[in-house]
């Protein structure tokens, strides 16, 4: 404890999803103590990272990409049960044999540069002096709801993915669904099969990937990804680079027209939305499928954006403050990513922990 009253630690881990979790294993790998050396915090009431707040009908045999967190495979799971379930179940068992003594439910209100070059992590249940911080705090506490002219006078129900509460909520009605990402189209197909008519709207046309998404894809993907970081940046979509893997389901909805797009209107009204060609489409629901932002705001006293907007990074590490590493940021907002990011980040960590020993 310094004389300010907050507990000196080693390093402060913010988040514990599967960034946040890779980046304490490997803290622990190197012989960091969990509790001593170093603490995890997480905002969010059980284990799980976002996952737990998934909608019911997103089933782990429908997720994508679902990449084994460090040293412990997930095995056995039923492709039948909620992903929000499977997957934090897992997450409280990696917890629990690391012995990673996540503290929960913490929120993280701000990191500014402490006493002695030391970093001051002030939350809800008192302030942490370290000496670097990994930050992986993902973005689905971040919803992001563009704007449209008209939008206060819809007379219908608005809702973002971070509250879709499953298709069944939406049987005969009218429902535009907004956005050309992964739960976009995960949202349409289910949605078709309840509604009494939905409509599509993408900013973009729609591009369809055919083929696996193997190493010499994920690669390329990383590499755009990291482009824009390095110039600071704020990341693009994953699925902007990727486009959209076409499956059988995708393959079917397409020849029922599920899949039709629209361009993105011009105006919403009070009983749908309209484009400047005359066009119209009443609607009861609008949702918006139109992804989520980086939270960073509490990061915010470090002064570490560019004036693009983003974070300059090399690698994990925010060039404008060596003690910050963010993973599950930019190129490791992956799940295979975000795994390697943490080793990464822990690799630098250790660096810089053994150049500059700790006061006594």
């Amino acid at each position: 404890m310094n004389n300010f009253g907050a507990r000196d630690v080693d390093v402060v881990v913010v988040g514990a999803g599967q960034a946040g979790l890779s980046g304490a294993y490997h803290l622990r790998r190197v012989g960091l103590v969990p509790g001593r050396d170093f603490v995890v915090l997480d905002h969010s009431p059980e284990p799980g990272g976002a996952w737990q707040f998934r909608w019911p009908s997103l089933t782990y045999g429908k997720v994508h990409g679902m990449h084994a967190l460090p040293g412990m495979e997930l095995t056995g799971a039923d492709d039948a049960r909620p992903s929000s379930e499977v997957i934090g179940e897992y997450f409280a068992a990696y917890e629990e044999r690391f012995g990673l003594l996540v503290q929960r439910p913490v929120d993280v209100a701000a990191v500014r540069a402490g006493e002695g070059g030391r970093l001051l992590v002030e939350t809800s249940t008192g302030s942490w002096s370290a000496r670097a911080l990994i930050n992986a705090t993902g973005t689905w506490d971040r919803p992001f709801w563009p704007r449209y002219r008209g939008q206060e006078t819809f007379r219908g129900r608005q809702l973002h993915t971070a509250g879709y509460p499953g298709p069944e909520e939406f049987a005969g009605l009218r429902v535009v669904v907004v956005g050309g990402g992964a739960s976009g189209t995960q949202h349409l197909l289910e949605i078709a099969e309840h509604a009494a008519e939905t409509t599509w709207v993408t900013r973009r046309p729609p591009v369809f990937r055919e083929g696996p998404f193997d190493e010499n894809v994920g690669r390329a993907v990383v590499a755009k990804v990291d482009e824009r970081v390095r110039l600071g940046l704020p990341p693009k979509s994953v699925v902007s680079v990727t486009g959209l893997p076409l499956n059988d389901a995708l393959r079917a909805a397409r020849e029922r027209g599920i899949l039709d797009r629209l361009p993105m209107f011009d105006r919403i009204t009070p009983t749908g939305v309209t484009w400047d060609d005359g066009r119209t489409v009443e609607a009861d629901v609008i949702l918006w499928a139109t992804g989520f932002r980086a939270v960073l705001d509490h990061l915010a006293p470090l002064r570490l954006r560019e004036p693009g907007g983003g974070i300059l990074m090399d690698g994990t590490r925010a060039v404008r403050d060596e003690r910050v590493h963010l993973v599950g940021y930019g190129p490791s907002a992956s799940t295979i990513g975000a795994n390697r990011a943490g080793r990464a980040a822990v690799r630098e960590i250790k660096e810089l922990l053994e150049r500059a020993p700790a006061l006594v």
